[in-house]
């Protein structure tokens, strides 16, 4: 399945993704009622409200929510075949733009749901959130149903899974997009590898106009309430429409943060929570960029290796300790003569990120070797194809989740104004993950947050959640985007119990390996915790 992920540079740091795979058979019986229920145009649920409802919010908590086919849901052509399974039921929640203001404006949510295949047994809904910030949570469940790794397991018989599209994402309204295709197609072909004075001044001058276009097409209230704060204030909302007391949630990467701000605001809501590829809320943006660099590295060398086991290798006889240079002799040309492929290009950017693209995951190490070994010919068509997944690009344009994750991430940390300390981040970056050093100087270019209209929303830090009940926390010893070493700190600061994987991918829940599906869904029912310092290994 696709994955999702961001730029890899102090203006946009942190990465994400969700590659879901395997496959069982399908669970027949109440499955059936649930599949007449997706293919209903209008079936209506009146569950709420139900536990806490904040005063002045009682018409957003307790308003019903009619339910239908999920196909005008699909923002994309990669989601349109998922989301028309007729099992799947789709509608639409409402919520406060600004909390502040609740009699004010409204934004409506997508939400998107594979009901319980036993509905007598249910015992409520399990959000879902694969991260970003700006993924679509209703493709992620989706994918999850289509997928049919759960098909059978108790997790699916007791509970609904429920995708949801954060504010300014997905099928939600509005939906946050600044640039249209022309000029995001344009973006990826300006490089902004200049690190001179004129060069630096000449990419600062870009972020503030792209700042200031966000404003003019979307305007100010819609970008000052798109942070995580306010999406967890959604996830109650939506916690008690769906009928449920208390909250059971699994976030992806970025949909840690989620999870640890809705902690932070509602521990006593919280009945059972997992945390995947989690973000240490306590590091600061720059740490967060050092640490994914070294992250990547990582797996670009595990990448290496298993690429040299192979019979035959894009490097040649290349010896692995030369492999980040040859990469960089492969791909730096791309800088000064951009590649022609039909009627675009392929970019030293694009050629960057289709690499990133497929290191989420050794499943994508034949694909990645295949894209260097073309590239190595002339021939960019796979790496460019892995960098429009990583854009979202299909026919029909962008999906919109680049201009979230700008918006969301400018809301969520404090901008990073010191030339100096951004020069020695991108100094240090380089260090740490060779591979991805295209050969200028450290920049110490000021990034779009910086002329952001709107402050910041959220701030880091060490979450205080007197109350909460003990969390799952997973960490991948090999996950290149939120290394193993932030998960073992979120789970010391959450209070919560750590699940170790060890295995080359980011993020693992309900992706098919059995030792960690079993141990989740036994968590998420029964409430019962794995030992401490379990540790799961691939094809387990």
């Amino acid at each position: 399945m696709p994955c999702v992920s961001r730029p890899l540079r102090l203006t946009a740091v942190l990465v994400t993704t969700l590659a879901i795979g395997g496959c069982a058979a399908e669970a027949v019986g109440d499955r059936q009622s649930a599949d007449a229920a997706g293919s209903n145009p209008g079936v209506q649920s009146d569950a709420g409200p139900a536990g806490q409802v904040p005063a002045g919010l009682e018409r957003f908590y307790g308003q019903s929510l009619t339910w239908g086919g999920c196909q005008e849901f699909a923002t994309t052509d990669r989601t349109e075949e998922s989301f028309a399974d007729p099992g799947l039921q789709c509608t639409r929640v409402e919520v406060p733009l600004d909390y502040a203001n609740p009699q004010g404006r409204s934004a409506r949510l997508g939400l998107l749901r594979r009901p319980a295949d036993s509905q007598q047994d249910r015992l409520g809904s399990l959000l879902v959130n694969p991260g970003g910030p700006g993924a679509s949570g209703t493709a992620a469940v989706a994918s999850l149903a289509g997928a049919g790794a759960m098909d059978g397991t108790d997790l699916v018989r007791r509970f609904d899974l429920v995708g949801f599209d954060p504010r300014g994402i997905g099928a939600s309204e509005p939906k946050i997009v600044c640039r249209n295709t022309q000029e995001q197609d344009a973006e990826r072909l300006d490089l902004d590898l200049d690190t001179s004075p004129a060069g630096i001044a000449q990419t600062e001058s870009e972020s503030q106009a792209y700042a200031a276009l966000c404003a003019e097409r979307l305007g100010k209230d819609v970008l000052a309430t798109a942070g995580t704060r306010d999406v967890a204030r959604d996830m109650d909302v939506m916690r008690s429409a769906l009928g449920d007391e208390k909250l059971s949630y699994l976030g992806y990467s970025y949909g840690t943060r989620i999870g640890t701000a809705y902690a932070e605001q509602f521990p006593g809501n919280v009945r059972a929570m997992v945390l995947d590829g989690a973000l240490d809320p306590d590091e600061n943006v720059v740490e967060s960029l050092v640490n994914q660099g070294a992250g990547f590295q990582q797996s670009f060398d595990a990448f290496i290796g298993w690429c040299l086991g192979q019979p035959q290798c894009w490097l040649g006889n290349t010896p692995k300790d030369q492999a980040s240079q040859r990469f960089q002799e492969l791909l730096r040309p791309l800088i000064t003569e951009p590649l022609p492929l039909g009627n675009r290009k392929l970019s030293y950017n694009d050629a960057t990120i289709g690499t990133i693209q497929a290191l989420y995951s050794d499943q994508f190490w034949p694909i990645l070797d295949r894209g260097l070994t073309q590239l190595s010919a002339g021939d960019g068509s796979t790496l460019l194809a892995l960098a429009d997944i990583y854009y979202q690009r299909d026919e029909d344009g962008y999906s919109g989740s680049q201009d979230a994750f700008k918006a969301i991430r400018c809301l969520d940390d404090p901008p990073v104004t010191d030339p100096a300390v951004i020069r020695e981040a991108d100094r240090r970056y380089r260090e740490v993950a060779p591979f991805l050093d295209d050969g200028n100087p450290p920049s110490s270019a000021r990034d779009a947050c910086v002329f952001w209209p709107v402050p910041p929303t959220f701030k880091p830090g060490k979450p205080n959640v007197d109350g909460l009940p003990t969390v799952l926390v997973i960490s991948t010893t090999g996950d290149p985007a939120t290394p193993y070493q932030a998960g073992v700190e979120l789970a010391n600061q959450l209070n919560g119990r750590l699940l170790s994987f060890e295995g080359n991918q980011h993020t693992v829940a309900l992706q098919g390996v059995q030792c960690v599906d079993e141990t989740v869904s036994n968590y998420l029912v029964r409430l019962v915790l794995p030992e401490r310092k379990t540790l799961c290994v691939a094809g387990t």
